[in-house]
């Protein structure tokens, strides 16, 4: 794939940014709370872009190169996940720039293995998209919904309920018997991102929801 250096372009052109949401450090890294991370990771590995490298003003871990033909930046804020915004609007500060922004992230309200792209949709809740909402002053912006829950007998979701519950529950790792679901679902979800990037929003979704 060619490569070429990004930062004498990014002000002439619009890029996209794929950001990917967790909690920094070790012990975080396996969570449920971490499949945005871990899916945005695996695009980074999987398109050869750079190693990540610290952008100390925007607290987060940045690579860029070029996905088809459009340039783009990966984006892993370092900071918790509540705090999330402040990393992205260091670089969408722009209308167009939020329509080439797609978040991933972790979704109690779908089961683990299955994705959804969702477009100017409220938060559900998810803290660090409540925070990247109000630090643009917008919801309108591409998110890809990664399942983390398990289902139950009959086809329910094992969904926890209330403000500990659900904490624990997504702070918590993915079990053996769970990780080939999160296998695959981590080069679907990669699978989403490309087709967003190259293809455009409406035939993403039509594509993968």
């Amino acid at each position: 794939m060619l490569l070429y250096n990004i930062q004498y372009t990014r002000y002439y052109i619009v890029m996209f940014y794929v950001v990917g949401l967790g909690n920094p450090g070790k012990e975080y890294e396996k969570t449920r709370h971490n499949i945005g991370r871990v899916v945005v990771e695996h695009a980074r590995s999987s398109n050869v872009f750079p190693e990540w490298k610290q952008d100390k003003k925007a607290v987060a871990l940045l690579s860029e190169g070029v996905v088809g033909s459009e340039a783009t930046t990966f984006i892993l804020p370092e900071t918790f996940m509540n705090k999330s915004g402040g990393a992205v609007s260091r670089f969408v500060g722009s209308k167009k720039a939020v329509e080439k922004l797609i978040v991933v992230h972790d979704d109690l309200d779908l089961p683990l293995g299955t994705i959804r792209l969702a477009f100017n949709r409220g938060s559900a809740g998810h803290k660090g998209v409540e925070s990247i909402v109000k630090a643009l002053g917008t919801k309108a912006f591409m998110r890809l919904r990664v399942g983390v829950t398990p289902m139950g007998k009959g086809g329910v979701l094992k969904k926890p309920h209330g403000e500990k519950a659900v904490n624990d529950f997504v702070l918590k790792s993915f079990t053996p018997t769970e990780q080939g679901k999160v296998k695959d679902v981590t080069l679907r979800a990669e699978e989403a991102l490309r087709a967003f990037v190259k293809e455009g929003r409406e035939r993403a979704m039509n594509k993968f929801n």
